[in-house]
């Protein structure tokens, strides 16, 4: 597919975006990919770096491989993912201690609107469909409610913990990073990046492409085959995760983390007039809104596979 330097460049900046939203317990830079339009065609590029990309290699050379596996979407898409983990990740997890009510509130907002945004992309809403829908949603919201691990750092299990995450990761509603932190390996793995640990960050990165690999295979068989059930599973999803975004929450158990502060371990959503401290509310309100907007803003910027 050609795209432009201007299509290129935004293509980048979702990956920024993606990036960013992977960073957060909770949020899916999947749903980032699916609502501006490039999901479908991630996945199938995913799937193309495959053994026929070897024979593509041998057979027509650099330019036939490069072609075969979309190398300029995935080299620019890549970077932005790169560009926004390794500068964003010290932010997020800033934000997440200090202003977590706002920041929640803002992707809460975010993923409201991709519930209708993905909800559409189903054809028919039939009986399947809306089965589909319910299952989808019951799957998130019980992993939501889990209780997190806390599992040995050895390279093995950072290797595990990455093949699943990224399974997540690229499943819109799905949280990759929440995933880790279920597993008991998501603070271990930002100090990792933060700190450029070069061995935890390499092992965790080709478990993330071990288990991207096979996953990417699974999910372009039933866009090819069960395209509006697997919309209507994905939908599911997203309505599902809002348990675990919702802003206002009460710490039921709190751990003390690897610099020896004490964080919250186990909490439960409530509402904001049983919210202890300043809710916030007007701010929180605000930012959903926002949210929200930037997506239908962001939607109505179809990719070029969309255009036609």
């Amino acid at each position: 597919m050609i795209r432009t330097t201007k299509e290129y460049l935004s293509l980048s900046l979702k990956g920024m975006a993606m990036g960013a939203a992977d960073i957060i317990p909770g949020v899916s830079g999947g749903t980032i990919a699916f609502i501006s339009g490039i999901y479908e065609e991630l996945i199938e590029t995913i799937n193309n770096v495959n053994f026929e990309a070897i024979k593509k290699l041998n057979k027509n050379g650099i330019k036939g491989f490069w072609e075969h596996i979309n190398g300029n979407f995935l080299i620019a898409l890549l970077t932005g993912i790169a560009i926004s983990i390794m500068s964003l990740a010290k932010v997020i997890t800033h934000l997440l201690e200090t202003h977590s009510q706002l920041l929640w509130g803002f992707f809460f907002g975010l993923i409201v609107a991709s519930v209708y945004i993905v909800g559409k992309k189903v054809n028919k809403w039939d009986v399947n469909n809306i089965i589909s829908l319910i299952i989808g949603s019951s799957i998130a919201f019980y992993i939501t409610i889990l209780n997190p691990m806390q599992n040995p750092d050895a390279l093995w299990f950072v290797f595990l913990s990455g093949s699943i995450a990224i399974c997540a990761m690229i499943l819109p509603g799905i949280s990759g990073s929440f995933i880790l932190l279920l597993l008991g390996s998501y603070e271990f793995i930002l100090v990792a990046i933060t700190g450029f640990k070069l061995d935890v960050i390499t092992i965790f990165g080709v478990g993330c492409i071990t288990g991207l690999l096979a996953f990417s295979k699974l999910l372009n068989w039933l866009f090819k085959k069960y395209h509006d059930i697997t919309i209507a599973l994905l939908t599911g999803f997203l309505i599902g995760s809002l348990n675990k975004i919702w802003p206002w929450k009460e710490t039921i158990q709190t751990r003390i983390n690897s610099h020896g502060e004490i964080v919250p371990f186990i909490q439960s959503n409530v509402l904001p007039s049983n919210f202890e401290g300043d809710s916030n509310i007007i701010e929180v309100i605000l930012l959903s809104l926002i949210g929200l907007v930037l997506i239908c803003l962001l939607y109505t910027s179809p990719s070029p596979r969309d255009r036609g």
